[in-house]
């Protein structure tokens, strides 16, 4: 018999008398209940409104259904929803929730996509080798720190020349790709001494040969929103079966072979940690271009699109609150200016709250679990899975006003700042660390100091500009229409 255990300590009720509910949904006849489900998650409805209709046909934030991709790549489909702020972290708590293989969700991609090895972002809290690989990863960040600053500036003021480059040639710019080679920039020279990858034999292909290895293990999770593609052909390639690593193994190699040229000084700590140094690559280049490169990938863009939804009267803020500290920290962009930025800050978080880019977390309970929302408890069964929709619970009308709205002054202030407790982007509450024994992200603080910088060095180019943006995959494709450089 399983002990009984509760998430109560993260109830914003703090009540204990909740009436208790049988977990409300379904999974319709095996197979086709899976099948629909996936239909109406990618094509019919949506997955806001998949989520959305479920939660009102059942009355509840929390519910059963199946989610993607399903027959014939995961085995079993069947998910405990949780989409309100007090149950979602449930799904932090390690001694409840089970982490081991579930980043994708209900299925894992081939470990041929990392070598043979289960990267670090595989593995449970629990097992050994979680803490040895987080540790290294942990003691790596705090090394390079220093770095972290100098770096991003060489590789966003190319960013910023290749953007004005483009405008002027076309009148508009594709922001994506220039965002993405410099994230790789930037990413690659962190880990490999400073050498810029145009002096490897990675050329210019870096952010190509990483998007490529990432598509095959992504693809039953998007779609690709093409008109012109039937849907139940792109779910019959994307969805159904998965892509084989072979496809991608010349690209995968040529990155690989990169990193264990060139990342010699950490591969060689690596070692003095006891990881295996071919071990230690594979990890590397999954840091790299998963956590790293692919983090950026998502993040700026949707971080452009918001705060140009803002419009000139945000962007004269940001500027006049940039340009005025900068001026009285003698001229320099140091992290001591930045942290007295507080608009910028607040303006990052809220992005990272408006649209996370890591919208899904998944775990299976280790015993039977009691869980709360704002209204009902709930009992989870061991060895069930639980799906955390971030997007829904980091709008959850019970905590945060007009949540559908992008206030950039959101977290500022005393009170603002207490609602960074709500804000789950990193696979934890904003308010944790990341530590051996969790599984939030090593570079959480990496992400928001970059998210910070880009923006102080973007409006002290620049006074305001305007964009157009689409969802495209698992992010937002964002063109630059309008550019206004500074006025001196």
């Amino acid at each position: 018999m399983s002990s009984l255990s509760s998430n109560s300590s993260d109830n914003e009720s703090s009540s204990s008398n909740l009436p208790v509910r049988e977990i409300p949904g379904d999974f319709g006849y095996p197979f086709f209940g899976a099948i629909k489900d996936r239909y109406d998650y990618y094509y019919n409805l949506g997955t806001d409104e998949f989520f959305r209709t479920k939660s009102q046909k059942y009355n509840s934030t929390v519910f059963r259904t199946n989610m993607p991709p399903g027959p014939f790549i995961a085995k079993d489909p069947k998910v405990i929803v949780l989409l309100d702020a007090v149950s979602f972290p449930l799904l932090f708590d390690n001694s409840k929730v089970e982490k081991k293989n579930v980043l994708d969700g209900t299925f894992m991609p081939s470990t041929d996509f990392y070598g043979g090895y289960r990267p670090c972002a595989y593995l449970d809290a629990s097992e050994p080798k979680h803490a040895t690989l987080k540790g290294f990863y942990l003691a790596l960040m705090s090394k390079l720190h220093a770095q972290f600053i100098p770096l991003f500036k060489t590789s966003v003021s190319a960013m910023f020349q290749n953007l004005e480059i483009e405008m002027v040639k076309n009148g508009k710019a594709h922001f994506n790709d220039i965002s993405d080679a410099m994230s790789f920039d930037f990413v690659f020279r962190l880990l490999c001494d400073q050498t810029s990858p145009h002096d490897t034999n990675l050329g210019s292909n870096g952010p190509k040969y990483f998007d490529l290895w990432m598509l095959p293990q992504l693809a039953p999770l998007v779609t690709t929103g093409l008109k012109f593609l039937p849907n139940f052909v792109e779910d019959l390639l994307l969805h159904t079966f998965q892509l084989p690593f072979f496809l991608v193994k010349s690209k995968y190699q040529k990155l690989y072979d990169a990193f264990n040229e060139h990342a010699g000084s950490i591969l060689n700590e690596a070692e003095k940690s006891g990881i295996n140094r071919d071990e230690a690559c594979h990890n590397l280049v999954f840091f790299a271009g998963f956590n790293a490169y692919g983090g950026m990938k998502v993040l700026f863009p949707s971080l452009i699109k918001w705060v140009a939804s803002g419009g000139k009267n945000l962007h004269t803020r940001l500027a006049n609150e940039i340009r005025t500290i900068i001026k009285e920290e003698g001229g320099s962009i140091t992290l001591s200016a930045i942290n007295k930025m507080s608009l910028i800050k607040s303006t990052v978080y809220e992005a990272l709250r408006i649209e996370p880019p890591i919208p899904f977390q998944y775990g299976k309970a280790k015993e039977d679990i009691m869980v709360q929302s704002h209204d009902s408890r709930f009992l989870i069964k061991k060895g069930e899975m639980i799906f955390g929709y971030q997007t829904f619970a980091t709008k959850d009308a019970n905590i945060f006003e007009k949540p559908e709205e992008f206030i950039p002054e959101r977290f500022m202030g005393t009170e603002g700042e207490k609602l960074l407790r709500h804000v789950y982007w990193s696979n934890a509450r904003e308010t944790d660390n990341p530590t051996i024994d969790n599984k939030q992200c090593v570079g959480r603080d990496l992400a928001v100091l970059l998210c910070r910088l880009l923006l102080v060095e973007f409006f002290m180019r620049y006074d305001t500009f305007t964009v157009e943006s689409s969802k495209f995959l698992a992010g937002s494709s964002v063109t630059f229409k309008t550019l206004e450089k500074k006025v001196t």
